[in-house]
């Protein structure tokens, strides 16, 4: 019996304790366009992907639980961050947390493995490339 291989992620599910509030703390920062909304629910659209807002009690912050998003400018997103208020944490990395507590980590697509097939980017409204480090490490493992 063959075991079935793991090939993406559709979506993430993460917990808020205020949906409308982090609405507004995410549309502020990011452009962005809702898949959908229902009753303590929205979905943030990402192409072939989406995040899931789902409203419910929070738990405490940890050092260990986050999430990753990708973006197509960092440097962008780090003053967007800025002028919101939201606490970054000092470095080359690109980490901070939501209002809920969420803790979140921002990376560029040019610098990652992580690809976005061309159809999907032009749905997108994005050209977007990669740098000569993440495309060696995609030829690496024969993806590139």
């Amino acid at each position: 019996m063959t075991r079935p291989r793991l090939v993406g992620i559709n979506h993430v599910a993460l917990e808020v304790d205020d949906l409308d509030r982090a609405l507004a703390f995410y549309g502020g920062l990011f452009d962005l366009s809702l898949r959908g909304r229902s009753r303590g629910a929205a979905f943030i659209d990402l192409g072939d992907q989406f995040v899931a807002l789902m409203e419910g009690p929070s738990r405490p912050a940890d050092g260990i639980r986050h999430f990753g998003l990708v973006v197509d400018d960092k440097q962008a997103a780090r003053h967007a961050l800025e002028a919101a208020g939201a606490e970054v944490s000092p470095g080359r990395s690109l980490d901070f947390r939501d209002p809920s507590g969420n803790a979140v980590q921002i990376v560029q697509y040019d610098e990652i493995q992580f690809t976005k097939t061309r159809a999907i980017l032009r749905g997108m409204g994005l050209s977007l490339a990669k740098t000569e480090a993440a495309l060696g490490e995609l030829r690496a493992k024969g993806l590139a």
